[in-house]
């Protein structure tokens, strides 16, 4: 879930009159991300005798998780080690089939996003300004590198560089081996923006990228030069509310096909080599989606819905809301399913061909699950915001 980032408004708040507009706009702004009634309570969970189980193989503790923030701390998973952070630096590699600790380190970083492995080093943005690459091997630092902004969104790495987004919207390049920045893309925010947790996607020389008014940009990986804008939703109504639409969830490519959606931007597929836009879908103010199959795109609304959709046009083909309003991550494929973390520490396990409910495990007793499960070699990777690290097997 992303929230307010009031990025201009700021500088409106001269007095009460002000003050008080202010507070309307974002609480509607809320109400608008929670979903279309902010006071619609989570659906219960019904009885269910699961067909396909799902059991802990092991958990481990990693500091103090996020300490109530809205960060992007996920795992990172190699052949052999699982690699996860806290919000007040804490950093700890767990072998992957025992779950035993190999290292830990306090590294007194903000961490506000990441890991993410590149080669060597590990890679994490900081609430301070910063994009840090530690040794993969004790934790080391190697580098750290000053940003414009914190950095909410996950590193990417191709081709020897790193890519970073910052919450001013800035994106830049920075070389893997010693962190010197290589080029910087501005663009200008509009006066109002999510706080997003997206983060670019590097296809081939392209770096793709979404934001505010509707837009989708391709930089060219290697210097930073835009190769082509696409506005795949026009802004429209009467409130700046009903106006915002960002492309924030990471834009998905397959073949030559991009796939954008965001905050009230539905779903849009645009051509990977011109930007031009093939089609367009308006779904419940889409927030997530990922491509998990050749056939299909499995979205979590901002109703905590789920839905299945043609990738060739956008289509339904099924939509979930057994589980609506209960704060859903984005759907994660596992063998021939999906499975979702919920806000009371819950994983959902649906089929991917109907949306079905068909397993469910209470992993954590209640500990939000916020980070997007992480699946390897049809084994789970979960992360709580309270820092519980569990491996999952699906049966």
């Amino acid at each position: 879930m992303r929230f307010l980032a009031p990025l201009l408004a700021l500088l409106l708040l001269g007095g009460c009159a002000q003050l008080n507009a202010f507070k309307d706009l974002a609480g509607a702004i809320t109400d608008k991300i929670q979903g279309s009634d902010n006071a619609e309570p989570p659906k219960e969970l019904q009885p269910l005798e699961p067909t396909v189980n799902m059991s802990v193989l092991w958990t481990t503790q990693v500091g103090k998780g996020s300490l109530g923030r809205i960060l992007n701390l996920m795992p990172a998973v190699t052949a052999t080690t699982v690699y996860a952070a806290d919000h007040k630096g804490a950093v700890v590699a767990v072998e992957r089939a025992s779950g035993d600790v190999q290292w830990s380190k306090d590294t007194g970083l903000e961490i506000a996003s990441g890991p993410v492995v590149a080669g060597d080093k590990l890679l994490f943005g900081t609430s301070n300004a910063e994009l840090v690459a530690i040794s993969l091997a004790d934790g080391a630092l190697i580098w750290k590198t000053a940003l414009t902004s914190e950095m909410m969104s996950l590193p990417r790495v191709s081709h020897n560089l790193v890519v970073a987004r910052t919450s001013d919207g800035r994106i830049a390049a920075f070389d893997l081996g010693h962190g010197g920045i290589k080029w910087s893309h501005e663009r200008t925010l509009p006066p109002l923006s999510i706080r997003s947790q997206g983060s670019p996607t590097l296809h081939g020389d392209l770096v793709l990228d979404g934001f505010g008014a509707g837009k989708l940009i391709a930089l060219n990986l290697q210097d930073g030069h835009l190769v082509w804008e696409a506005t795949a939703v026009v802004p429209r109504g009467r409130s700046e509310v009903e106006r915002m639409v960002e492309l924030d969830a990471d834009a998905m490519v397959q073949g030559d096909v991009v796939y954008a959606t965001g905050f009230q931007g539905g779903l849009s597929a645009i051509d990977l080599r011109n930007g031009s836009i093939l089609w367009h879908q308006k779904t419940a103010y889409t927030s997530h989606a990922t491509a998990l199959s050749r056939k299909s795109l499995f979205i979590t609304d901002t109703n905590s819905d789920i839905w299945s959709m043609d990738i060739t046009n956008g289509a339904d083909q099924w939509k979930q809301d057994v589980l609506h309003q209960r704060r859903l991550t984005v759907p994660t494929r596992v063998k021939d399913y999906l499975v979702v973390g919920d806000f009371e520490g819950y994983l959902h396990l649906l089929r991917a061909d109907n949306g079905s409910l068909v397993g469910r495990l209470e992993l954590s007793g209640e500990d939000p699950i916020v980070a997007t499960p992480l699946a390897f070699e049809d084994v789970l990777y979960v992360l709580t915001s309270d820092g519980l690290l569990a491996a999952v097997k699906v049966d």
